[in-house]
C-alpha cells in the first residue's frame, strides 16, 4: 500500500508541478523541476490533499479513455480487413469464413490447455463455421517456460507444423522444457538445424503479439477476439459456440 501511495504521490506532484508551470512560464520555456519547486508543491498538496485522487482519477479516466478508443480501432480494423489482423500468424479451421476468432494464448497457462480442448471440439463441430488465429502472448514474468515454448513453436510453424506442434506442448504441459522441443520437433521430423535456428528469430514476432495484446489493455490468458456477422469485439470462450450458432449475445 505505501509503494501504491507514494506513486501516486508522484503522480499528483508531477502533474501538479506540470500544471503550475504551464500557467506560470511561456510556452517555449524547458524549465528544470528543482527540489524548491518540488516541496513548494508538496506543501500544497499537504494543505489540498484531495489534488493527489484527482489527478490519479484524472490520470486513470485517460488512460481508460486511450484503452477504449484502441481497442474500438482494432475491431474496426478487424471487421473491414480480418486478414491484415491476421496477418503471418498461424491460422486453422475455415479458410474464407467471415467469423473470425483470435486467441492470445499462453502455452504454459493451465487455463489456456483447458481452452485448447474446448476450442479443438469447436473446431470438430463447426469445420466450416470460423477461422481461429493463434497470438501469442507468453506471461513470461510468471511462467518460466511460456517465452521459450512460444518460440520453439514459432519454429515450428516456419515448417509448416504450428499446430501439431502447439497440440503437443498443450497435451505435455507438465514437461514443457528443452527435451519437449526437441523431442517433439524429431517427432514431427523437423529441420532440426533450421529449427533451433528458428528460435533465435522469434523474439520480433512474439513480442508484435504481445505488443497487441497490451495495447487491446488484454489482462491475461487465454483471450479472446471476434468478429463476426452478428458480433465483434472480446468475447468469453463459453460465448463463442453461441456466436457459431448465429445468436446475439445478451449480454453485450
Amino acid at each position: 500500500m505505501f509503494k501504491i501511495f507514494t506513486h501516486f504521490r508522484k503522480l499528483a506532484i508531477f502533474s501538479l508541478i506540470c500544471l503550475i508551470l504551464s500557467w506560470s512560464l511561456p510556452v517555449q520555456a524547458d524549465p528544470k523541476i528543482t527540489p524548491q519547486l518540488e516541496q513548494q508543491v508538496l506543501e500544497i498538496i499537504r494543505k489540498n490533499p484531495e489534488i493527489i485522487l484527482e489527478s490519479v482519477e484524472a490520470y486513470q479516466q485517460k488512460q481508460q479513455q486511450q484503452l477504449q478508443q484502441s481497442r474500438q480501432e482494432f475491431i474496426n480494423n478487424f471487421q473491414a480487413n480480418p486478414q491484415a489482423v491476421i496477418g503471418d500468424s498461424p491460422a486453422t479451421g475455415a479458410t474464407k469464413s467471415k467469423t473470425v476468432l483470435i486467441e492470445f494464448s499462453d502455452f504454459e497457462c493451465p487455463y489456456c490447455a483447458e481452452a485448447h480442448k474446448t476450442l479443438k471440439d469447436l473446431l470438430a463441430k463447426y469445420p466450416n463455421k470460423f477461422t481461429l488465429v493463434y497470438k501469442h502472448f507468453p506471461l513470461y514474468q510468471i511462467h518460466e517456460q511460456a517465452l521459450p515454448a512460444a518460440t520453439a513453436a514459432w519454429a515450428a510453424y516456419q515448417q509448416g507444423k504450428f499446430w501439431e506442434y502447439h497440440d503437443a506442448l498443450f497435451t505435455n504441459q507438465k514437461q514443457l522444457g528443452e527435451t519437449l522441443y526437441l523431442d517433439t520437433a524429431k517427432k514431427l521430423n523437423l529441420d532440426l538445424t533450421k529449427f533451433n535456428s528458428d528460435r533465435k528469430l522469434a523474439n520480433n514476432p512474439i513480442q508484435k503479439d504481445l505488443l497487441l495484446a497490451r495495447k487491446l489493455g488484454l489482462g491475461g490468458t487465454p483471450s479472446f477476439i471476434i468478429t463476426s456477422q452478428n458480433f465483434a469485439g472480446p468475447v468469453k470462450l463459453t460465448e463463442v459456440e453461441e456466436i457459431l450458432q448465429g445468436k446475439q449475445l445478451s449480454n453485450k
